[in-house]
């Protein structure tokens, strides 16, 4: 069951809930010949297209309990599972933010 939102905290919008997207990141480092692979797909526009799918999940998630809230949508269990599915992501999204931050730090404490 999914609590209901207090409205002491005031009126929670789309953006509230949202990562954003980054932008540009991909399209500086297509530039450069040294970080792209052979198939012409980098890290940074791998990176770019997972945080925009998350963001895309995130703000369809927000639709739905919205539409849920207010009594718009016919299926609620469709609200339901694009909420845990944002869940989902998010939690990967941050094990993952967690592993390259521990694998940088292994990186940077590496003695030559």
């Amino acid at each position: 069951m999914i609590p209901a939102i207090s409205g002491a905290i005031g009126p929670l919008g789309s953006s509230e809930w949202s990562v954003g997207s980054i932008g540009g990141l991909g399209s500086a480092a297509s530039t450069g010949t040294a970080a792209t692979s052979g198939t012409g797909s980098s890290f940074s526009d791998s990176l770019t297209s997972a945080i925009n799918s998350l963001d895309q999940t995130q703000t369809a998630a927000s639709t739905a309990s919205e539409q849920l809230a207010t009594g718009q949508t016919t299926d609620p269990t469709q609200a339901i599972e694009s909420v845990e599915n944002a869940s989902l992501y998010m939690d990967l999204a941050s094990q993952v933010r967690t592993k390259l931050a521990d694998a940088v730090t292994q990186v940077f404490q590496t003695q030559m």
